[in-house]
């Protein structure tokens, strides 16, 4: 509504300028003889001015103005003024077609695409007329030769989005007028007024206007509120009867009389809207009711409540705030209550679980050098499986294993040099109840550097001066237990802490021309604030073994040296049909390591015990610390690995240019083995050899990924363990222990490249997103089907992953080969250009079950939209039917009707 206020303030000075450009130029007519041609004019060629042609003397010498009606020619008046602060100021008139400058009656007429601009202030319309006589301007569209009413007044203020009019008048002596058929948008929403009146006080008078989310001149579908009266005033409105109007069906039963509204320009407290649905475990409901809470600028709060039939409820606070080019974040504190079983028996209870989320960005350039951010997510393991599928549950939520969160707070230091992080997490299995906590983790990081080169040195460094030095601090202070022990006592002597040093020494140097040599030595450094010790206890039975904790600080060390060198083989294999060449690049690498036996009395970091069984245990006393222990043998051997990588160039017979004639195939990407032999070992000196790699096929549209282990070595049929035999020497190359595949593929590229593009957009447009925003951006961008996008007719996407292991079954005392699959599917079509339906399934190749079903169907209603979910069969079957306003500010009026079937277990 404040747009309206300024679009009759800025009239104003527009008008007094015209009037007193226009004085000027009825003063130079007055002074033209009656019988003479008129050849001044209000539109004033920049270059010359023109003679009016139009105006024909007929034999009696007699001036015809019948014919004077239009102008052929284009031009441009300029005409300096002053404002009401006394500085000058131009006033540009235009007219693209022509202009009409009637002398005797003092009128001026303008004609197609005229405009009158006034300092940052526009007007354009079809027709614009000024009489001098009666002071008021006049400014409307035309009827073209279609019938079609167009080029309506469209006045443009600086700052703010045109508004477009259907005609208006304006006396400018008065400084009052009338505007007719008004469009304006305010807070994403749409206010129509078929006569809207100005008066001294800056006060709007507003008839037969209609509230809408509609942008079209007349609603086609809308729920809108449509008003007889109205009064705006600078610090309230004043509403005379309105009622609401659905479908353009008036519902004048549910009218009010009248309506005052405070006006303070800013965000205020009232009632959230709650909808309502029934659920075949808690019964019907009524959901997310509450109360909206606008404390400033800075900050907001929304507290909602739902309540159950069978006795079930649900309250939750959420908060967000943001502060403009510093930070912006939110948080959410959820409860619940839900009855399970059936009241009276003894499996009736009560289920209390609450949920807690934050997230909190800070701005880089607020503090350069510093970052702050936060991504909490926590609660009972049991919140999401009790509470269903709701507003604020989504579907992922209800299939997620596991819930984490993560505090990070960053400093640099020393120009970039050093470099300081740290960090609270905790990460929550959902199925066992398993919490893991890290309060706090720290890192301090120190760049490498050359220490023996100088900064005066001139020419090549030598080879000392190429000598690298790092160092890294690591503490840790952690604790894993079940969710239901996290918060007694007992807990606290369950942490575990320590820190961890370490110093890399590299030197790389370039050796025989075609190698690269490299070579390093590792030094780590543990200290621990508890360590172990292992004893025997004399009980009824017998012996038993058990592990006590000693408190006390304990100082662990190790280090290792590494040498090796590495290159690269080029390989051309010759032209095949449309491959034109084919490339093998292999990168070998071999280096030779050697780390001693720190399980060696004189370091005293192994001690030994004699066990319940009489036999003598070596164990380490850091066992179980949260950085490890120093390793025991001693290890000297050589790694070994190769990366192949294998590209084709292929003729393409498509191009006509000549530009590309040929295009590169990837057929292998990074396919490498890695393996280890120690010639330190008693047996089994050869490791587990490695294997990964990828590629891309049909044009890159599918990325394809694989991995595995091969083991060497045989293995006893009787007990499973492997045993000192290479397999070859039975007749197979290696044992796959296992390998993992999977893929993903679009049918419709341009699919994907409009949602990233949408992403893109939608990040781009808020910089500042509140808590919802965010899970919902985030929601669009793991999930293809979140984003409806009726541009694009259907969607097909693929997805299979694979995993195959081989164990050893003690029971059948053989080995087992465990295999996983999954197929996903998801993609959309276009029913009609406004009607589009989603489907998301998968499904377990070995479980021979599908994964959770879902289809979606959407109803682009213009202003409004609807959409139908229904998963059909599982845990979680439901549906539910919505009907939401698109206006942001009209987010919770809405209308949903659901039904779940959802069992709890």
């Amino acid at each position: 509504m404040k747009t309206l206020t300024c679009f009759f303030c800025s009239l104003l000075f527009l008008f007094v300028a015209i009037s007193a450009s226009d004085a000027q130029v009825a003063s130079s007519s007055e002074t033209t003889s009656f019988n003479v041609q008129d050849t001044t004019l209000i539109v004033v060629d920049s270059v010359k001015n023109n003679q009016d042609t139009a105006v024909v003397t007929d034999s009696t010498g007699l001036t015809d103005t019948t014919r004077n009606h239009l102008k052929e020619t284009q031009g441009q008046d300029t005409v300096m003024m002053e404002d009401d602060s006394g500085l000058e100021t131009m006033v540009t008139i235009v007219a693209n077609d022509s202009s009409w400058n009637e002398v005797s009656k003092n009128i001026l007429h303008l004609y197609n695409g005229a405009k009158v601009k006034y300092q940052d202030f526009e007007l354009a319309a079809d027709y614009i007329r000024l009489d001098r006589n009666t002071n008021q301007l006049f400014a409307s569209g035309v009827t073209n030769h279609n019938g079609k009413y167009v080029g309506r007044p469209v006045v443009i203020f600086p700052g703010e989005s045109p508004k477009s009019v259907d005609s208006l008048v304006y006396d400018y002596k008065s400084r009052e007028g009338n505007t007719y058929g008004i469009m304006t948008e305010e807070d994403g929403a749409y206010i129509q007024a078929r006569v809207v009146r100005k008066n001294l006080y800056d006060e709007l008078s507003l008839q037969t206007g209609m509230y809408s989310t509609c942008n079209l001149p007349y609603p086609h579908t809308h729920f809108g509120i449509q008003f007889t009266k109205g009064l705006l005033a600078k610090n309230h409105i004043i509403v005379g009867p309105a009622f609401l109007v659905v479908e353009n069906i008036p519902i004048k039963f549910v009218a009010i009389p009248f309506g005052f509204f405070p006006k303070n320009n800013k965000r205020s407290s009232g009632l959230l809207f709650p909808s309502f649905g029934e659920d075949a475990t808690r019964g019907f409901s009524i959901r997310d009711m509450g109360w909206y809470l606008a404390f400033n600028d800075f900050w907001d709060s929304e507290i909602r409540g739902s309540l159950y039939s069978k006795g079930a409820w649900e309250a939750s606070v959420r908060t967000n705030y943001l502060v403009n080019y510093k930070f912006s974040g939110g948080f959410n504190i959820r409860y619940a209550s839900t009855p399970s079983g059936v009241e009276g028996t003894e499996n009736y209870g009560v289920n209390r679980d609450f949920n807690v989320t934050w997230n909190h960005t800070q701005r880089q350039e607020a503090n350069p050098g510093t970052s702050f951010s936060a991504s909490v997510n926590f609660g009972t393991s049991s919140y999401f499986r009790n509470t269903g599928f709701n507003q604020q549950n989504s579907i992922e939520d209800l299939t997620r294993n596991n819930m984490s969160s993560s505090i990070a707070y960053g400093k640099v230091f020393a120009d970039g040099k050093v470099n300081f992080t740290a960090n609270l997490s905790h990460r929550q299995d959902m199925a066992s109840g398993q919490v893991d906590l890290e309060l706090p983790s720290f890192s301090l990081n120190v760049s490498t550097f050359n220490p023996f080169d100088s900064k005066d040195r001139v020419g090549d460094q030598k080879w000392y001066q190429r000598i690298t030095v790092g160092y890294s601090l690591q503490g840790r202070n952690t604790i894993s237990t079940a969710d239901s022990l996290l918060f007694k006592k007992e807990a606290l002597n369950d942490f575990t802490n320590g820190f961890q040093h370490n110093i890399p020494i590299s030197l790389s140097l370039n050796a025989f021309k075609y190698f690269q040599f490299n070579t390093s030595v590792n030094y780590t450094e543990r200290w621990y604030l508890q360590s172990v010790r292992k004893r025997l206890i004399n009980e009824v039975n017998g012996f038993s073994a058990t592990r006590d904790t000693v408190g006390g600080f304990e100082r662990a060390y190790d280090y290792s040296m590494s040498a090796g060198l590495s290159t690269k083989v080029y390989g051309m294999y010759p032209k095949m049909g449309k491959v034109e060449a084919i490339r093998h690049v292999i990168t070998p690498s071999v280096n030779l390591n050697y780390r001693p036996d720190f399980s060696d009395a004189r370091y005293g970091f192994y001690r030994d015990f004699v066990n319940d069984n009489g036999v003598v245990e070596r164990y380490s006393i850091f066992e179980g610390g949260i950085f490890g222990g120093p390793g025991s043998g001693k290890s000297m051997g050589i790694g070994f690995s190769v990366d192949n990588n294998i590209e084709a160039k292929v003729r393409n017979n498509n191009d006509t240019t000549g530009n590309e004639a040929f295009r590169k195939v990837k057929i292998l990407q990074g396919l490498t083995f890695s393996g280890n032999y120690n010639f330190m070992a008693d047996s089994l000196k050869l490791s587990n050899i490695s294997f990964s790699g990828r590629t891309s096929l049909f044009k890159e549209k599918i990325n394809l990924n694989f991995n595995g282990t091969f083991d060497p070595y045989a293995f006893n049929p009787e007990t499973g363990q492997k045993i000192d035999r290479f397999a070859i020497q039975d007749g197979s190359l290696a044992r796959l222990t296992n390998f993992g595949l999977s893929f993903d593929y679009s049918l419709n590229p341009n699919a994907n490249k409009s949602r990233n593009d949408n992403l893109d957009s939608l990040r781009n447009q808020m910089p500042n997103m509140t808590a919802e925003q965010a899970d919902a951006l985030a929601r669009i961008s793991t999930n293809p089907n979140a984003f409806v996008d009726f541009n694009i007719p259907w969607n097909l996407n693929g997805s299979f992953s694979m995993n195959y292991n081989k164990s050893w079954n003690r029971d059948e005392r053989r080995m087992m080969n465990n295999v996983t699959a999954t197929v996903n599917i998801n993609g959309d079509f276009n029913v009609t250009p406004k009607w589009k339906v989603q489907f998301n399934t998968g499904y377990d190749l070995r479980q021979k079950a599908l994964s959770l079903t879902r289809f979606s169907i959407y109803r682009d209603l213009h202003c409004w939209d609807m959409s139908v979910g229904w998963t059909p069969f599982g845990q979680y079957k439901s549906y539910n039917i919505t009907i939401r306003a698109k206006a942001s500010i009209l987010q919770d009026l809405k209308l949903t009707k659901r039904e779940s079937h959802y069992s709890y277990r």
